[in-house]
């Protein structure tokens, strides 16, 4: 029974020599940033309409059920970027604006997309937001990347004229950092226009300087994360919405999505949009109290477990391979876009670090029909939060106090029916899963923005702070 349970907790994906193409694709992601589920036309959206990121759907597939592997911003992103589940290697938390802690970011003993995809000869650049440690050895340039135009930080202000910090060590917190000057590689330069517009035509210039070799680009806006600003020139697309934090995250969601049209104007220009693989997904679920996003019919927000916090708009455009206009509804997760990339291109994987991804293409192609996960997982160290989903049915666990909460997700979407009383074997079923998948993680290595108080840090703060109190009081 343990081998079975074991088994069904680790899926590896196999890259053999079958799996890779004469000509493998260049590979386009496109991560957005507290999005709201509700918030692209694919998924419903009726308020803001999104033409050129539905036009990704349009051509390739729409995943109804798309999943990334955390709620908040920097844990997801390094899942997305390891293709491996973050709680392996202790990336649970936003890290610290820290530049002289190497910790506090992605280790280096993880293996990064671009480095995995540089080993088969791709170019690879990240535009916008880093967001994996500030720390010299863990700049984009050292894990992998080639080019490197945006900022290091977990968010950005957009007007250029805000941008009043040149130089990194002029940035003492996390709140600084937002009005730091963009980078391009390890320099600092001055922009000029809203800062979404920047990384639209950033993107569009990569796209030329590699139209003739494999790439991988990393196009990680930072909207609309807060702050909620917008240009004239967007915010005029919107005077029928009356509420203004709407109107302006409306405003943002748009631009983005013109600088989706922008790639992929230029795709097809060059000739190269049929052997691109393009995905489109937000980073987690929407903070809709924050941002005034929309994730409905999912209940929950960015920080939660609940379905609004990590199921999230999720699309991929493939015109050489994916069938048009497909509608996935079997739960993927977004560790498996390391894993479909690198066995479409034969890219060496680390045995001793397998990863949790799995590679799509057969299973959106008909070649494989059955589902590519038997189960995948969530976990909120600092709140005691788990999640297992399993086919439609969903194992919640909100903090180290909550009791666990049992969901079919085919039939109650909302969660608003807990059916743990009347499927306990089933709750138990799942809640096994979870306890062999726990076992497997580790705790995190690292303070994030909100410091844990049982953390050595800060116990030892702690007592240093009580032993002041008691001498002072002598």
């Amino acid at each position: 029974m343990k081998s079975l349970l074991f088994a069904a907790v680790i899926t590896c994906t196999l890259h053999t020599s079958h799996a890779a193409q004469e000509n493998p694709p260049n590979l386009i992601v496109i991560m957005t940033d507290d999005q709201g589920y509700a918030d692209v036309g694919f998924n419903g959206c009726k308020d803001i309409p999104t033409p050129h990121i539905d036009s990704i759907a349009h051509r390739g597939v729409r995943f109804t059920d798309g999943y990334v592997s955390y709620s908040v911003c920097s844990p997801s992103r390094a899942g997305f970027l390891t293709g491996r589940y973050q709680q392996r290697f202790g990336f649970e938390r936003n890290p610290r604006w820290a530049p002289h802690d190497p910790k506090s970011g992605l280790p280096l003993s993880e293996t990064s997309l671009a480095e995995a995809l540089g080993k088969v000869g791709y170019k690879s650049g990240i535009i916008g937001k880093w967001h994996l440690g500030s720390h010299p050895d863990l700049h984009p340039l050292k894990r992998g990347f080639t080019e490197f135009f945006g900022h290091l930080g977990g968010g950005h202000r957009y007007f250029p004229e805000e941008l009043t910090l040149k130089e990194t060590h002029q940035a003492k917190s996390e709140s600084d950092t937002y009005r730091l000057w963009i980078m391009r590689n390890q320099s600092p330069i001055k922009t000029t226009d809203y800062l979404t517009d920047e990384f639209s035509n950033e993107a569009v210039r990569f796209i030329e300087r590699h139209k003739s070799e494999r790439f991988f680009l990393y196009l990680a806006y930072n909207a609309p994360h807060a702050p909620l600003q917008a240009s004239e020139k967007y915010l005029a697309r919107f005077p029928e919405i009356k509420n203004k934090n709407r109107r302006t995250y409306a405003a943002m969601v748009s631009a983005v999505d013109d600088g989706v049209g922008q790639v992929l104007a230029k795709l097809q220009e060059l000739g190269i949009d049929q052997n691109t693989m393009v995905v489109f997904l937000s980073d987690n679920g929407g903070a809709t109290s924050s941002n005034s996003s929309n994730n409905t019919p999912l209940a929950g927000e960015k920080g939660s477990l609940w379905e609004g916090g990590i199921r999230v708009p999720f699309a991929m455009q493939w015109p050489a391979r994916i069938p048009k206009g497909l509608v996935y509804r079997n739960p993927v997760i977004s560790l498996d876009i390391f894993a479909s990339i690198t066995a479409l291109a034969n890219a060496p994987i680390d045995p001793q670090r397998p990863l949790d991804g799995v590679n799509l293409i057969p299973y959106l192609t008909g070649q494989n029909p059955a589902a590519p996960h038997s189960a995948i997982y969530f976990r909120m160290f600092d709140k005691g939060g788990y999640a297992v989903r399993s086919g439609d049915h969903k194992l919640l666990i909100e903090s180290k106090s909550g009791t666990a909460k049992f969901f079919n997700l085919r039939e109650n979407i909302g969660e608003t029916e807990d059916l743990s009383p009347s499927r306990s074997k089933d709750l138990q079923g799942l809640n096994e899963l979870r306890l062999a998948w726990d076992a497997q993680l580790i705790a995190p290595v690292f303070e994030g923005l909100a410091p844990n108080k049982n953390t050595p840090q800060q116990k030892l703060k702690a007592q240093s702070k009580n032993n002041k109190a008691k001498a002072e009081k002598r």
